[in-house]
């Protein structure tokens, strides 16, 4: 397969163009915006004026799903009122499971096919098959059989199609014979892909979604360069599905969409949060428009690439000895600025720590930070134990006092005198470094130095941050550099959304490939939600790369005609009683279609099988079948119970 290594990028991979009706994906186009309506289908009021909606908020592409030949039918009435409201060039994509004949009459309809290769033509039922080379060739001929006579009537409507590949719902068949894996994802479209091609189709769009964003960039990555190994070019669709809800909903899309479109790949994005579809548009649009920047940045100085043995279909942390509570295996730590806003027992409690007055002692909540930049203060309250305060260089030398716990941040010119001078901190320092100027030598220097207490706080002040930063982790992995670092970005007056999509991309990115030892969001004081935000914001981006767990995961679909029940109001109840439960995953699925495959890796489950019914899981396995709603949440705290997962929620 290609190589690992990376070059440096000046724009979106090129890829074919396809078009869905009067749009274009791929190609010389801009980043194409979509969107999936939540209304039964069968309720054509309800799904015109929802997907009415979606447009008018900017959604260029509406996908509808249809399970069935009746919905498939339905889509024609919808795209005739869609028409006479005038939106005849937004095209419509029929998102289709486990029926094939539904996708044979949507095509009739619609300007694009969504096929799940994990449930078109097989089923998942958690079952392990032996396959001989003979065995399984024959598997391939049965689903060529099931999917060429769509893909014919494809072509000859010119209809485009995307062959969707979901983690969750990979079929036995590809889980007995590659894992659950990237390289299962891939070769299950793949195996799809190479039909369509013996047909001489072509306008397909591929798709890699996970609802863990490491799982979601590795295998897109791996698409992109087998397709690239066989002399395809198709574009992709880019999605973290399952996302969630809220910040993190917004923070795990980040994550997974920023940091590949920072890449150079995907062609269109749907950003999947349990809300509204409409909320969806502006947060996929601030990602093109992140990228876009990102990608017109010019060239970085000191550009290095991957070395050849870097591995960017799996996960390897970078290998870094310990400073204090930095590097070496520890979790990565949170560090905030807090040189210009009050310095005070009071001003940490956002940070995660409260004083608590009558009983004379500090507690920590799971988030929170690790480390505060003071500036030239210094604390006049005593510190929790467990924290470390920042102090500029200069300060700190001239302090007499050097109270516990305050440590020097150095720049590179006063850090090289005053380890001349043997004037260093003998136990903890911050080397400030940008990532733009850090060169071979540089990175050379800081290997000489690595004996030393120090921590590298590193920083990129351009568009393009994710691409600097990782340029500068390449350096000092080619320099054989162990010394930990922080990466620590200053986003000023931004306003707070972009500031969190800015930084999950940015910080994300890294952290998914094994780079950073501690995270810090810097901003202006006025910035909405203050230090709270920035703090929720930096342990969310370490909950979603799954490098420090610090509160509840929820993989909750994003609701579609096919769910049974109110996703949002159902994620409220669920979260409201169960976000103490630290390190828990709990999936919540409108269907059966996004239930025990979609979820993944969750260790509970909480899925729709019919009207007013809930099935539980833990993990995949059925616990107990149709619950009535009414009292299917407190069946599913009494599940996390049994399994001794459980804690009383903390009194406030």
């Amino acid at each position: 397969m290609t190589s690992a290594t990376e070059p440096q990028l000046t724009g979106r991979k090129a890829t074919r163009p396809v078009h869905i009706g009067s749009v274009q994906v791929g190609g010389d186009a801009a980043v194409v915006l979509q969107s999936m309506t939540t209304a039964d289908t069968m309720d054509i009021d309800a799904t015109v004026a929802e997907s009415l909606r979606m447009i008018e908020a900017g959604c260029q592409i509406v996908r509808i799903t249809a399970p069935s030949k009746k919905e498939a039918e339905a889509l024609g009435e919808i795209r005739a009122r869609l028409d006479a409201a005038g939106h005849r060039g937004v095209p419509l994509v029929a998102d289709i499971h486990f029926t094939p004949n539904a996708a044979e009459v949507a095509a009739d309809h619609v300007e694009k096919i969504r096929v799940n290769p994990g449930n078109y033509a097989d089923k998942k039922k958690f079952e392990t098959h032996e396959y001989t080379p003979e065995t399984y060739a024959a598997e391939l001929e049965r689903i060529r059989g099931r999917f060429t006579p769509l893909v014919r009537k494809c072509k000859a409507l010119g209809r485009a199609m995307r062959i969707g590949t979901n983690h969750g719902s990979l079929s036995d068949r590809i889980l007995s014979h590659y894992g659950d894996t990237p390289l299962g994802m891939v070769e299950s479209a793949m195996e799809f892909l190479h039909i369509c091609r013996d047909e001489d189709y072509h306008d397909i769009v591929l798709s890699m979604k996970a609802s863990n964003p490491q799982v979601m960039v590795q295998a897109y990555r791996m698409l992109a360069d087998r397709m690239a190994d066989e002399g395809m070019s198709y574009p992709l669709h880019l999605g973290v599905t399952e996302a969630g809800e809220g910040e993190d909903g917004r923070i795990k899309s980040a994550v997974g969409i920023g940091t590949l479109l920072a890449e150079g790949l995907g062609d269109t994005i749907r950003v999947s949060l349990t809300e509204a579809p409409e909320a969806e548009i502006p947060v996929a649009r601030m990602l093109a428009e992140l990228a876009e920047e990102a990608l017109q940045a010019p060239p970085l100085p000191n550009f290095t690439p991957a070395a050849a043995d870097r591995d960017r279909y799996a996960y390897r942390r970078r290998t870094t000895h310990s400073v204090g509570p930095v590097g070496g295996g520890q979790v990565p730590v949170v560090c905030h600025d807090l040189a210009e806003r009050p310095l005070t027992a009071a001003g940490l409690y956002g940070l995660g720590h409260r004083y608590q007055t009558e009983l004379d002692k500090w507690e920590a909540e799971d988030a929170a930070c690790d480390l505060i930049m003071i500036g030239r203060r210094t604390c006049d309250f005593a510190l929790p134990g467990w924290i470390r305060a920042i102090q500029d260089a200069d300060a700190w030398r001239l302090d007499p006092q050097r109270p516990e716990r305050h440590h020097p941040i150095w720049d590179w010119d006063g850090y090289t005198e005053a380890r001349e001078a043997n004037a260093l901190d003998s136990t903890f320092n911050v080397l400030r470094c940008d990532a733009v100027n850090l060169d071979a030598a540089g990175a050379a220097t800081l290997q000489a130095w690595q004996g030393d207490p120090t921590v590298l706080l590193l920083s990129a002040a351009r568009a393009d941050a994710l691409s600097a930063l990782r340029s500068a982790f390449h350096l000092l992995d080619n320099a054989s550099c162990t010394m930990p670092v922080i990466v620590h970005q200053e986003y000023g007056t931004t306003p707070a959304e972009r500031i969190q999509l800015c930084a999950s991309t940015d910080m994300g990115g890294l952290l998914l490939d094994g780079f950073g030892d501690g995270v810090g969001i810097a901003a202006a004081v006025g910035v909405e939600g203050g230090l709270r935000f920035l703090n929720r914001t930096a342990f969310g981006i370490l909950q979603a790369t799954r490098t420090r767990i610090s509160r509840t995961e929820y993989i909750s679909c994003p609701s579609c005609g096919r769910t049974l029940f109110d996703l949002q109001e159902t994620t409220a109840r669920i979260r409201a009683v169960t976000d103490h439960l630290k390190g828990i995953k709990i999936g919540i699925m409108g269907c059966i279609v996004n239930g025990p495959g979609e979820m993944a890796d969750a260790d509970y489950g909480y899925v729709g099988t019919g009207p007013g019914k809930i099935t539980l899981y833990k993990e995949k396995e059925v616990v107990e079948r149709n619950i009535p709603e009414d009292g299917a949440v407190n069946a599913l705290i009494d599940l996390i119970k049994t399994h001794g997962d459980w804690v009383e929620a903390p009194k406030s």
